[in-house]
């Protein structure tokens, strides 16, 4: 029963159009064609990179961090206390005027200090500047490589010029060196960002980035298995276009350079939107979904991958929203390009802090708080 489950799934009419089979993805005449087994190389790789982000934050993020001024002082933590321990953790981490009131009796605390105990324990529980800034490092590098790696094994393929030819000869494409490595790499790192998920920043969208990493990763991996390898690497080539100027305009935002934060926020949403909501969908996307079936019978393997675009697409609209939402604030005259999606640090009581401290300015850039911190995904992200 499992022979003739794994038969039916592997049946050459779902993933193939009619007249074509696996038989032509095996290697013949020293022509070398992608395989099942070649996926599991993604993997090690993926560990890879978890082991090289480690490395690179404490080598590269933190005194890159220092370098351009983000704020690598320890917060300030809450005290010790029972009575508000347990009150954040079994009933509300933002209580009530009425529940203060209510603990500042029974603590013998003050109401203000109980407030400003509640914001530093809700501040223990997000990401310090120096976390997010040596996030925003190590994918700022990644998706940099990635780009110009990917235009590299790109640029002088007809079908960079000519997006119809990347169904050219279909399924009997042979595999290039480059774009093996091409789609190893870029698998196994979104593998790694699957893996740490957990540990990484949580913002607002949390779950939209999921599904985009998980999509992504399907897209892939499919693209790979029937050979929709130059759909594939146009596809991913597309997505890192904007993604290291998102991770840059974040590093800066970290380190409070207000203007540079700001000039790369623009570029990268003129990018964004370029990429994202033209090149894509009108070059791309809208030759996947008519070009085949000009030339093949509509098969099922036509049919999941254009979904699988679909829904990249959907989440790309939904972060032009917030793009755009951010850009019309700035446009508007706000100095400062705000997160739709951040969870921000509450600043402590008055007494705790020097108002006039996040006025200063030195070599050109401001303390000013939170500034653009937009994530793909890419990939997306």
């Amino acid at each position: 029963m499992l022979s003739r489950f794994r038969e039916l799934i592997w049946a050459d009419w779902i993933w193939f159009p009619e007249g074509h089979s696996w038989e032509e993805l095996k290697d013949h005449d020293g022509k070398v064609f992608p395989k099942i087994q070649d996926l599991w190389a993604s993997i090690p790789v993926a560990f890879l990179f978890l082991v090289g982000r480690r490395i690179f934050d404490w080598k590269v993020g933190k005194p890159l961090a220092a370098l351009l001024g983000v704020d690598l002082k320890h917060r300030v933590s809450a005290s010790q206390n029972p009575t508000l321990e347990s009150h954040f953790c079994q009933y509300s981490k933002h209580p009530t005027q009425s529940a203060i009131e209510n603990l500042s009796k029974q603590t013998g605390c003050s109401v203000r200090q109980v407030q400003s105990w509640f914001r530093r324990r809700r501040n223990q529980e997000r990401p310090s500047k120096l976390t997010k800034f040596q996030e925003a490092s190590w994918r700022f590098t990644f998706y940099l490589f990635a780009f110009y790696a990917g235009l590299a094994v790109l640029i002088d393929k007809p079908w960079f010029q000519d997006i119809r030819q990347v169904w050219e000869d279909f399924p009997k494409m042979p595999l290039l060196a480059s774009q093996y490595w091409y789609y190893m790499i870029e698998l196994g790192f979104y593998l790694s960002l699957l893996f740490s998920v957990a540990s990484d920043v949580k913002r607002k969208d949390f779950w939209e980035q999921i599904v985009h990493h998980v999509v992504t990763i399907v897209l892939i991996s499919f693209s790979w298995l029937v050979n929709y390898v130059r759909a594939g690497s146009m596809i991913m080539l597309v997505h890192d276009a904007a993604d290291y100027l998102m991770e840059l305009a974040k590093m800066f935002n970290y380190a409070g350079w207000k203007r540079t934060c700001n000039f790369l926020f623009v570029a990268f949403a003129a990018v964004f939107v370029i990429t994202r909501l033209m090149i894509l969908p009108v070059g791309i996307v809208f030759m996947t979904l008519t070009f085949p079936v000009a030339r093949y019978t509509p098969f099922f393997g036509f049919f999941f991958f254009d979904g699988l675009l679909f829904v990249l697409q959907i989440l790309h609209f939904y972060w032009a929203g917030l793009i755009l939402r951010m850009a019309i604030k700035f446009l508007l005259g706000s100095n400062i390009v705000e997160d739709e999606r951040s969870d921000k640090e509450e600043t402590e009581s008055d007494e705790d802090e020097d108002p006039e401290r996040h006025e200063k300015q030195k070599n050109g850039h401001v303390k000013n708080g939170y500034l653009l911190a937009l994530n793909h995904h890419s990939k997306t992200d």
